[in-house]
């Protein structure tokens, strides 16, 4: 018995979870940008719960009248009643649908941050699932046998090499806007035209860096 799950297994799983989350939380798959908010919990945790007093319109009002009379020093004047419009014609054809979604140029918040960590929590616990039922679960701190033998056998060197890449690859992530995740599932999933051009850029570095790595060194 193969210790791999068959390909058409991980693909289905993948389209399972992205188009289920989108669905369910009506916001784009990324792991990246779930990471950094669950990084900084404190802060979107406040940023929610502003959002969540600002969501009454009242309320809303209420918040920036004394916004005002704290920048100011004074109320605002109470708003003059406008002259009465005449009613304008009611049309007799048929009226066309409302555009369906958000309006153009409106860029809806994140998922809560609640969804997010169960999402990477799941992650994980997917991962070791897999690694444990199919028998190649193996604690261990290098890339395995093909790393070290390519790269360097140092403990040391090589977990420094780890770190930087690591970090280079976050920094990437955030200067492009996304990652694998967000981009390569969900993005081109949906045509964006930054996250086709995002996917063929670390994909075609990958496979050139691969090349690089098994063919030349």
């Amino acid at each position: 018995m193969s210790a791999y799950w068959p390909w058409w297994a991980g693909a289905l799983g993948l389209a399972v979870l992205t188009i289920g989350y989108t669905l369910a939380t009506d916001r784009s798959f990324g792991v990246s940008g779930a990471w950094e908010r669950v990084l900084h919990w404190r802060r979107e945790a406040e940023v929610e719960r502003r959002e969540e007093g600002l969501a009454d319109e009242q309320a809303l009002v209420s918040a920036l009248v004394a916004a005002t009379a704290e920048h100011f020093g004074t109320l605002p004047a109470a708003p003059v009643p406008a002259a009465p419009v005449p009613a304008a014609p009611v049309p007799t054809g048929p009226v066309p649908p409302a555009p369906a979604g958000p309006r153009r140029g409106a860029q809806a918040r994140p998922a809560p941050l609640v969804t997010q960590a169960v999402l990477l929590v799941s992650i994980f616990v997917g991962g070791l699932i897999a690694a444990v039922t199919s028998g190649r679960f193996d604690l261990r701190f290098d890339m395995g046998a093909g790393y070290r033998h390519l790269v360097t056998g140092n403990p040391v060197a090589m977990i420094a090499l780890l770190f930087t890449g690591g970090v280079l690859v976050g920094f990437g992530t955030r200067l492009a806007g996304g990652c694998s995740s967000g981009h390569g599932l969900n993005g081109c999933g949906r045509l964006s035209p930054v996250s086709l051009v995002a996917t063929a850029t670390f994909f075609g570095t990958a496979v050139a860096v691969s090349f690089l790595l098994w063919k030349v060194i």
